[in-house]
């Protein structure tokens, strides 16, 4: 049984011919004398008398044409429920993701502002934390999915897929004599106040690596752990930061010049999920825009 033959009980019982049923359903009336034939197979009974080419419905056939009906709605509701979950509609009660601080003011609100205009009715939930935590996070399924780093290995129960990658530069004070170089060494930075982040992170320390080879002491200023507050503290004047060319390139000030930072060393990122969880459709649609959105980030030249 299947639920064309549903409908095709349904239209007969209005129109009482197979010609009307078959114009009204937009099948030939052999078609329409088919499905009936295998309905009443199918349920062992009569469920119409012929008499002179009109179709007389037995009293069993009002009895089912009632629970058809319910069926039959239920399919509308169903189709009607998928089409608007592709459309955004309606979705999940909320789409969580898990972000670090440094993308919380720059690049968040657009990505929400973009995303809303297609799932206007989907709520999202955000969380912002350390890469650690937001591990943790993605793990637990407390979230759909997450921004990382890629630390050259990951958890077993995470699958990241590396979007961007971006290199680490200097970001110095405008009127700093730094500023007048075009790219900066360790050397350049001896007895520089610097603002570093990561401490005992894999990227921090092979910088660390990187000026102990240079024979240079880093003089630390400050340790912070987010990229936009090393970002705001060197544009206050505090010192020299060292950060991603990624998240250098998320905010423009003019208190503040970019410089490469050499020798090249680079970083990548990428947007992670629990490993063999499918998202919603509404989730996959956000970690979309979210790539899209990142790409043209780590394409600005310095």
């Amino acid at each position: 049984m299947n639920f064309r033959q549903l409908e095709v009980l349904r239209t007969l019982l209005v129109t009482g011919s197979t010609t009307a049923t078959a114009r009204a359903m937009g099948l030939s009336q052999s078609g329409i004398s088919r499905l009936l034939q295998q309905l009443e197979s199918d349920l062992s009974m009569q469920l119409f008398a012929r008499d002179k080419g009109r179709l007389i419905p037995t009293p069993e056939a009002e009895k089912l044409a009632y629970d058809a009906e319910l069926v039959l709605a239920g399919i509308d509701r169903f189709t009607n429920l998928a089409q608007d979950l592709r459309s955004g509609a309606v979705g999940p009660e909320s789409v969580r993701i898990a972000l670090p601080n440094s993308l919380a003011d720059q690049f968040t609100p657009d990505l929400l502002a973009a995303f809303d205009k297609d799932f206007p009715r989907v709520r999202i939930e955000t969380f912002f934390d350390t890469s650690m935590a937001i591990t943790r996070l993605i793990e637990q399924r407390i979230v759909d999915f997450g921004f990382l780093r890629y630390e050259g290995q990951q958890s077993a129960g995470v699958e990241l897929e590396v979007i961007v990658s971006g290199r680490k530069v200097c970001v110095i004070p405008v009127g700093h004599p730094l500023a007048d170089l075009e790219m900066i060494t360790p050397k350049d930075l001896r007895n520089i106040p610097l603002i570093l982040t990561g401490r005992n992170r894999p990227n921090r320390m092979k910088l660390d690596e990187i000026f102990r080879r240079a024979s240079v002491t880093q003089t630390v200023k400050i340790e912070t752990h987010s990229n936009n507050s090393a970002f705001a503290y060197a544009a206050h004047g505090l010192g020299v930061t060292i950060i991603s060319s990624f998240f250098a390139n998320l905010t423009k000030d003019p208190r503040v010049v970019i410089r490469p930072f050499e020798p090249a060393l680079r970083q990548s990122f990428g947007l992670a999920k629990a490993a063999g969880v499918p998202l919603s459709i509404a989730a996959e649609a956000l970690n979309n825009r979210m790539k899209e959105m990142l790409l043209p980030v780590q394409d600005i030249k310095i």
